[in-house]
């Protein structure tokens, strides 16, 4: 990351609540056919999320904790804040010092931070809401963008190529951070009929993504060299073991799907 930060543009998406089984399931089904081009032969990494739900895990993302290796042992990060013994800051990690947040760290290495909401604690409606998204130079959230929109991604998409197209942006890094809320309840508008979310509306969910998502890829290309993180912040239980939801820890929830790569011009 220390070769990466200030050479490319960073991309960051959350795919709010999507879980691991899912998501790769639908990759081995070939229900993926965008994301399939970007991702490791393997399909997605399984991770474990530092929360269970949308506040705790994004709050843990923003301080450069990212979801972490499933296997056992010290996982050097991507990204990290300068603070005394710290033991997964590698030689290769981005330290960014006197920074509160990545955004910030960013911010001060000259990007502009751009943020595209989705679910309630994006919505910048009262403090809460306001909260994640307070340190970013630029921050959005509509009702189109909202779990409750059938399009969702695809109006949160729009803007980002819109603002990623902005001549002003031209000589500017740009970190881009989008959450993506349609995998989120409710999602049974994605199987036509559907009365209630279900493992396989969640499944339809991410199809739809997948598809939507395609013209933020063609547009950090045009831009230039990019890096970009797809990941869950937190996955859902829909009755295993009674359980329903998230933010408690079964396995649906604390397992995570997880990749990264470059997007070169």
């Amino acid at each position: 990351m220390r070769r990466i930060v200030g050479a490319r543009d960073v991309a960051f998406v959350t795919l709010d609540t999507l879980r691991y089984d899912v998501a790769q399931a639908q990759w081995r089904a070939g229900a993926l056919p965008h994301l399939a081009r970007l991702l490791p032969p393997t399909g997605w990494e399984p991770r474990h999320t530092p929360g269970t739900f949308t506040y705790a895990a994004h709050a843990a993302f923003f301080a450069g904790f990212l979801p972490t290796p499933v296997a056992p042992g010290l996982h050097p990060r991507l990204f990290a804040l300068r603070f005394p013994g710290s033991e997964t800051t590698g030689e290769r990690t981005c330290v960014f010092d006197d920074a509160a947040t990545i955004v910030e760290g960013f911010a001060g290495r000259g990007y502009r931070t751009i943020c595209i909401g989705g679910v309630g604690f994006f919505n910048l409606q009262g403090p809460l809401g306001c909260a994640l998204a307070a340190p970013f130079d630029e921050k959005y959230w509509r009702p189109e963008f909202s779990v409750a929109a059938s399009r969702s991604t695809d109006a949160q998409v729009a803007l980002a190529c819109e603002r990623l197209a902005d001549p002003a942006l031209a000589a500017r890094r740009v970190f881009l951070f989008l959450n993506v809320s349609a995998l989120h309840q409710p999602n049974r508008h994605y199987v036509p009929g559907a009365a209630h979310d279900t493992l396989a509306s969640h499944a339809a969910a991410l199809a739809y993504v997948d598809t939507a998502l395609a013209p933020l890829w063609a547009a950090l290309r045009r831009r230039g060299p990019a890096f970009a993180i797809v990941c869950s912040d937190h996955g859902t239980a829909y009755g295993e073991d009674g359980y329903e939801g998230h933010r408690h820890a079964h396995p649906t929830v604390t397992h995570v799907p997880y990749a990264h790569f470059e997007i070169d011009a």
